[in-house]
């Protein structure tokens, strides 16, 4: 009868956003890894990305770094990635 207290995980908290839309390869996926570099264990980057290329190459990047690609949904000529920090 009461209501859970885990977090929705479709739609977890957004503690960061890059808008890296019309910034080419691998410029992208640089300014990506920096942001995630300033952020904390388990926090969460939503990055706005470019079709082809950028939405190819950054969500598999992060991943190779370790960190959890939670959602990728696209967007009028783009896509919002969102994004895990691996733990440290």
């Amino acid at each position: 009868m009461s209501q859970s207290s885990q977090p929705v995980l479709d739609n977890p908290p957004i503690d960061a956003e890059l808008d890296l839309r019309g910034v080419i390869c691998p410029y992208n996926f640089v300014k990506t890894k920096l942001k995630l570099e300033s952020m904390q264990a388990g926090q969460v980057l939503a990055v706005l990305l470019d079709e082809g290329d950028p939405i190819r190459n950054v969500p598999q990047s992060v991943s190779d770094d370790g960190h959890t690609v939670l959602k990728q949904e696209p967007m009028a000529g783009a896509y919002r990635v969102t994004i895990r920090k691996r733990a440290s």
